[in-house]
């Protein structure tokens, strides 16, 4: 058994159970691959993936539980690689932080500036994805750190510390009935089409929530994966959006009125996903404490460490 192979079951888990998209992943070829997953399959006496022909299809039984650990070792591996080079140069290396899009359009720009005046060494990479995409690429250690609302404090293999609390507002076009109302409501709110989160975003099921509780059902006409795209559709008169606040900027989105909404829905909280037990580089931690000032190395470093 050796690291390459468990890093190759991890890639083939997290690319959908496509070696070869896998393979891309790994900079390898599709033949080394699965040679490497075979080997180890015999080597344990146990079969991890289920297949069809050829093809992986999924995770055995005994592959569920292979994967967790393939996992922690993964981790593993690259937390001691961490610690090297935070010993050989503490400046200079790269940083990847998964988020999603609002994020990373709206939050992140500051922190992302002054992280580089501080660290011009370093390298930062943004994934964009949905939440549980987050959580999986820092559990498969493809990312040092997510950043996101919702679905990171699911995954076992992380932490997750709270950064900022936020809630929505509700934007329309300037002549729209919902403009003239003085105080928003979920019933108001039911009369029209929605745009909003995809269900796997930024705090949908508080949306969901607050319209059950009020005994209405949305009518969500569309949903978005970002926020600029709710408001291009909001532009085009297809619906009213249901918006991240920190995602409407005065002067950009002046053509469109903001509606506060922040007592309709409960708020969401932020966080910062880390992997148990991972080694986190000096500039990691000064990235996460940017981010939120009000978390401290030690605090960060206790939750990190702490015993499950």
């Amino acid at each position: 058994m050796n690291l390459q192979q468990i890093k190759f079951v991890c890639a083939v888990v997290e690319n959908g159970f496509s070696v070869s998209d896998a393979a891309v992943a790994c900079y390898t070829a599709q033949p080394v691959v699965s040679k490497h997953i075979k080997t180890l399959e015999d080597e344990l006496g146990l079969k991890i993936f289920e297949r069809r022909g050829k093809r992986f299809t999924g995770l055995t039984q005994a592959g569920e539980e292979a994967y967790a650990i393939a996992k922690r070792l993964n981790g593993d591996a690259s937390s001691l690689k961490a610690l090297a080079s935070d010993m050989s140069n503490a400046k200079e290396g790269v940083l990847t932080i998964a988020t999603t899009h609002t994020q990373a359009r709206y939050v992140l720009p500051r922190v992302v500036t002054q992280f580089g005046a501080k660290y011009p060494g370093v390298k930062l990479k943004l994934k964009q994805g949905n939440p549980k995409q987050c959580a999986d690429w820092v559990a498969g250690s493809e990312a040092d750190l997510a950043i996101a609302t919702e679905a990171l404090s699911l995954d076992p293999l992380l932490v997750t510390l709270p950064c900022y609390r936020w809630n929505r507002c509700v934007i329309a076009p300037p002549k729209h009935p919902l403009a003239k109302e003085k105080v928003l409501s979920i019933e108001a709110l039911a009369r029209y089409p929605l745009i909003t989160y995809d269900t796997a975003f930024t705090g949908r099921s508080q949306v969901d929530r607050a319209f059950a509780s009020a005994g209405f059902t949305p009518n969500v006409a569309l949903t978005a994966l970002d926020s600029d795209v709710i408001k291009t559709y909001v532009r085009l008169n297809v619906g009213v959006g249901i918006l991240a606040e920190m995602a409407y900027e005065a002067k950009v989105d002046a053509d469109l009125k903001r509606l506060d909404a922040s007592h309709l829905f409960a708020p969401s909280v932020t966080r910062v996903g880390l992997r148990r037990n991972a080694f986190l580089r000096r500039f990691a931690y000064d990235f996460i404490v940017m981010f939120a000032p009000s978390l401290k190395r030690t605090e960060i470093e206790e939750a990190v460490f702490a015993k499950a």
